[in-house]
This record gives structure tokens, sequence and C-alpha cells, in this order.
């Protein structure tokens, strides 16, 4: 299967992804050109990636240098992704325990169908990337705004600024298309399932499969090697 482009969410994704692997090390320099000559794409996303990461704690700016990784502590990225369970597990709690209202389980509907869209064709296109990433942060972001608590909300902008804690942080092996084809499907049937417990007032397993659904980025040591150890 040929590789996708690389626009916008998928040089994020790469440039995450070759920090996380160890194919940029810390105290290695990233520049802008080099950068956009490797991923065979324009300076311009090289720059945004590279501030997006800045803001997720991944790399520090190397003043008119460019920017290097951080060195990550595992335990500390593991922990991080447990906090967003546990966050999003209560989210998901309140909202079962409340009952959805007509409009949330009509926005959630057309969510998840935009996720059924992006995987009827059995495979990733050009494109596909930035379509889940939108997709999963409008179900993530709906998801916590329903939950009536704007604490929850808070609790997770701080802890979404520790390297790999977002639901947004996607890290994918471009060398395995397939394989992240059924991860990031497996997200979206768990989604789905998240859904059909909201809608039945099921609060345990609502709360069960959120948490759930961060623990499986901890137990995707693909994406994380550094969590191998």
């Amino acid at each position: 299967m040929d590789k996708p482009a690389k626009p916008g969410q998928q040089v994020l994704a790469a440039l995450r992804r070759m920090i996380a692997d160890g194919t940029i090390k810390p105290g290695a320099r990233i520049a802008e050109i080099p950068t956009a000559a490797a991923l065979g794409v324009s300076r311009m996303p090289v720059r945004t990636a590279l501030r997006a990461l800045e803001h997720e704690g991944l790399v520090e700016k190397l003043g008119a240098r460019g920017y290097t990784p951080r060195a990550v502590d595992a335990a500390a990225i593991t922990g991080a992704i447990e906090v967003r369970g546990v966050l999003e597990g209560l989210a998901a709690r309140r909202v079962a325990e409340r009952g959805l209202t007509e409009a949330e389980a009509a926005q959630l509907e057309a969510i998840l169908a935009e996720g059924d869209a992006l995987f009827a064709k059995g495979h990733l296109a050009e494109g596909d990337l930035d379509g889940f990433y939108r997709y999963n942060l409008a179900f993530h972001d709906l998801l916590i705004a329903a939950s009536g608590n704007p604490s929850i909300a808070l609790a997770l902008g701080r802890n979404n600024h520790l390297p790999f804690a977002s639901a947004a942080a996607l890290a994918l092996d471009w060398d395995d298309l397939e394989g992240e084809y059924r991860h990031l499907r497996a997200a979206h049937q768990e989604h789905r399932a998240v859904f059909e417990a909201l809608r039945t007032g099921d609060a345990e397993r609502a709360e069960r499969l959120m948490r759930g659904h961060a623990a499986v980025a901890v137990a995707n040591r693909r994406a994380f090697r550094m969590l191998a150890g």
C-alpha cells in the first residue's frame, strides 16, 4: 500500500513517532529545512508541527537553531495517560448518570458516522489522519462538555501539556499502515461501545470503557518503544 502524503496532522504524527521510537534522540537538533526535505513537505507544516510538539512538552526550542526532543520519562507518560483515563471515565459516568439529551445523542451519532465513513473503505488513504484527528477530538470534547463538570476539562487541559497525554497525540508507524488502520478502527469501535453505554445509562460500563480506551494507548508499545523497558 502506498504511504499517504503527510500534510497537517500527518507531519505531526510522523515527528511524534520518530521521537517516540528513538529515531530522533534527545539532544539532537530538529531544523525545519532538513526535516521538511526528509518528509517530502514544505516548511510550513513542519513549523506548525514543531510548535504543537513544544506545546505538548515533547520538544524544546533552541533559539534560532530549531528544536530538540526533551528527555521523556516513561513512567510519566504512563501516569499521564492513566490520569486521562480516570478523568474521561468520570466524565462518561456523569453523562450516563444524567442521561444524554436528544441533542447530545444526535451530535454523537453524527460524529460517529464520520468515523464509520473513514473506515468503510478498509484502509488508510490520503487525508484520513486529518479526518480521524477531527473526528476523535470531536468525540472526546463532546463527552467532556456533556459531563457538566468544568473541573474535568480544566484538569485535562493541564494534563494534556505532558507528552503523549492528550487523546489527540497520535504517533503512527508509516511502515505498517495496515496495522495502524486496525488500531484506529479499534479505537472507533470503542467509541461506539461507549456511546451505547451512555445511551442506555449504564454508568459503570461507560466509565470502565473510557478508562480502558486510554489504557490501550499505554498497551500499544509499538508506538512507544521507550515504554518497553
